[in-house]
């Protein structure tokens, strides 16, 4: 491993380019930890997008070289599930840092995944990444990228970015839109609802000599209407009028009220975004997929088993330094979602009467 990193430091590489992370669309947050406040903890959509991959990685079936690199991964660090943890930073910020920790003897006994946007990379004089910056507060811990002896401290994985050497690029920038624009909607219907879902109309002042409301009348007669007919709990309630006042109803158009469609216009662009198939996010009017299996089996091919091997492989090149023959990935033969490709290869397989009977255990992946 130590001679690997110096062969790989022998050339040099450009210098730290730290190209934009986050995409600004329109009024949306620009620091990290504000979007995903905005784009996933208010978000039920972007939420329920990041935890279906996430939560797949993380419950992925692994296929280990060696049972100690098993019970490294699958042990919970402070309580986080590793695989997990890194798969939601990677949808969210793009990168993911994996601190391996040894004890007393120098032996790897924990992994934890760092918080992303504490992390600062430093380069040394060839563009590499020598040192990890973390800073909680005012407290800033420099982490070495290697020890003494060439093994790895931190495993960082990242999602590609065209525009940067050092740091990967998230999902929230290319989703940040649709989440504004969903945001929004459900903000504006919550604000008719509280007003009857219409705006109930206008009190108009109509007196006989023409003259009109003085200040203080229109201030009282404005906090009475807020206090007495305002809101889903007043809706309906008859109103006295008197001296002049006339109520004149208003409505709006059936297009101004279709916010639904809005919605989930949006909603598809933000699963769009994290590579989930609307169908499994419950949307209407979404007949990409012709059922809910096919969803699910897409969902696997397509988002949550590339993730993984990403990770998986990540995680696999950091241990090397402690066991050379590390090799981790997702048993494909216990996912059930793939269930039924695996029973259709079975079946082809047993079906090719000019295979050997190794040669067909090679091909279902079978020693």
């Amino acid at each position: 491993m130590k001679n690997w990193f110096k062969r790989r430091r022998s050339g040099d590489r450009p210098a730290l380019s730290r190209g934009a992370n986050m995409v600004v669309a329109g009024d949306w947050p620009r620091s990290y930890e504000a979007q995903v406040r905005t784009g996933y903890c208010a978000n039920p959509v972007a939420q329920r997008a990041v935890k279906l991959v996430a939560e797949g990685v993380g419950g992925a079936p692994l296929s280990t070289s060696d049972p100690a690199v098993a019970a490294l991964v699958g042990a919970r660090s402070g309580g986080q599930a590793l695989t997990e943890t890194v798969a939601a930073q990677l949808l969210l910020h793009g990168n993911a840092y994996v601190q391996l920790l040894t004890d007393a003897e120098g032996q790897l006994c924990e992994l934890y995944a760092l918080r992303p946007e504490r992390v600062t990379v430093e380069p040394d004089a060839s563009g590499w990444p020598a040192i990890y910056r973390y800073r909680v507060g005012e407290h800033v811990a420099r982490l070495a990228a290697e020890d003494p002896a060439g093994r790895p401290q931190i495993v960082h994985i990242k999602a590609f970015n065209p525009v940067d050497d050092h740091y990967g690029l998230g999902c929230l920038g290319a989703a940040a839109g649709a989440v504004a624009i969903h945001n929004a909607a459900s903000q504006w219907n919550k604000g008719l609802l509280d007003n009857a879902a219409r705006p109930s109309g206008a009190l108009v002042y109509e007196p006989g000599d023409g003259s009109v409301l003085s200040p203080d009348q229109f201030d009282r007669l404005k906090a009475e209407m807020d206090a007495g007919f305002a809101g889903a709990a007043n809706a309906g309630r008859p109103m006295l009028l008197e001296g002049g006042l006339k109520w004149q109803a208003l409505s709006m158009s059936p297009a101004d009220m279709d916010f639904v469609g809005l919605k989930a216009a949006a909603a598809r662009d933000i699963a769009l975004a994290f590579g989930v198939p609307p169908m499994l996010l419950g949307l209407p009017g979404d007949a990409t997929y012709a059922n809910y299996r096919e969803a699910n089996r897409a969902l696997w091919r397509l988002a949550i088993l590339p993730l993984a091997e990403k990770i998986l492989g990540g995680i696999s090149q950091g241990l090397a330094g402690w066991f050379p023959d590390a090799a981790l990935s997702v048993d494909l033969d216990r996912v059930t979602a793939l269930s039924e490709d695996r029973e259709r290869l079975w079946a082809q397989v047993s079906g090719a009467d000019f295979l050997s009977d190794e040669e067909k255990r090679g091909l279902v992946g079978l020693d």
